[in-house]
């Protein structure tokens, strides 16, 4: 990574934590004024960003941090647990909101929010800030290939629907008289916090067990090897997630008459060729000869059927 794709990449993260921390305070601010349940549940979500576009930050500020002694893997795997407390915290946070806009409409009594013109104000400096956040991500992103700044720009995407909704029934409150509008969208943007946490939480807690990167990776990966010149089979392809770190284990067959020097340089090429699709990996490849019989004393492979 150049220093120059690295600057970028930490103005965006600096870009994400500053609208992050804005948004929370000017949505605590309309929730005091109005009330609304909505309002509640975007600043709910703005709450998420912030701890997400921190999570990201510092990810982006130890890309460039070599693993030491004691980790030489490197720390992604704090990313991992931090997104797994996030996700917890999360859907509490939308079990009540949810919970009270239930509630409301239950007893069929919801109070109409206050000052909806404040609310309302906020929520479309929200979305305007959202809006200007997500055009310099991308356009970071499309520069750097930085595949962290993508994804928080894919989910600040996502955070414009509760922003707009919350705009919605603040809307609806002041000119119609329409105060069960908030609490229904409240319940919508709840249920949306509650599939985003779950799919956050998820994710984590599968890099945090190995588990082997999704099918279009792999694919991706197999697409690369099978076609590259020298490399005449590959086997025993392994892969796992920590963080935003992909780890690519593998190994290739090669002509076992060549030189040391010639199979080294088909090995460095092809793991090169690895990380031009794949830049945030750490790939290990292991060169075997060609037709070679295992060895009587190495350990064999269970049939995986």
């Amino acid at each position: 990574m150049t220093v120059s794709h690295h600057r970028l990449n930490l103005s965006a993260g600096i870009a994400s934590v500053t609208v992050a921390l804005v948004l929370v305070g000017a949505k605590f601010w309309a929730f005091g004024q109005t009330g609304s349940l909505a309002v509640a549940a975007a600043l709910a979500d703005s709450a998420l960003d912030l701890m997400m576009s921190l999570g990201g930050l510092a990810a982006i500020a130890y890309a460039a941090k070599p693993a030491d002694a004691d980790h030489a893997f490197g720390h992604n795997a704090a990313e991992d647990l931090a997104a797994l407390a996030q996700s917890l915290i999360i859907t509490a946070s939308a079990g009540v909101i949810g919970g009270a806009a239930i509630l409301r409409l239950v007893a069929g009594n919801s109070p109409m929010p206050a000052q909806e013109s404040k609310g309302i104000a906020v929520m479309v400096v929200s979305i305007l800030l959202t809006g200007a956040l997500v055009w310099w991500q991308r356009r970071v992103a499309r520069l750097t290939g930085n595949r962290v700044v993508a994804a928080d720009s894919l989910h600040y995407v996502g955070d414009l629907v509760p922003n707009v909704g919350a705009l919605l029934a603040l809307v609806a409150s002041a000119r119609f008289g329409l105060g069960q509008v908030d609490s229904i969208v409240a319940l919508g943007a709840a249920g949306m916090l509650i599939i985003g946490a779950v799919r956050i939480g998820r994710a984590a807690w599968h890099a945090l067990m190995d588990r082997q990167a999704d099918p279009s990776t792999l694919a991706g990966i197999e697409r690369v090897v099978a076609d590259f010149p020298g490399v005449l089979g590959y086997h025993d392809l392994k892969t796992r997630q920590s963080g935003s770190r992909l780890f690519v284990n593998l190994h290739i067959e090669l002509d076992g008459t060549q030189t040391l020097d010639e199979a080294h340089s088909i090995g460095a090429a092809l793991r090169r060729a690895i990380l031009a699709d794949y830049p945030q990996a750490d790939v290990l490849i292991h060169k075997d000869p060609h037709g070679v019989t295992p060895h009587p004393n190495d350990p064999q492979k269970e049939d995986p059927s």
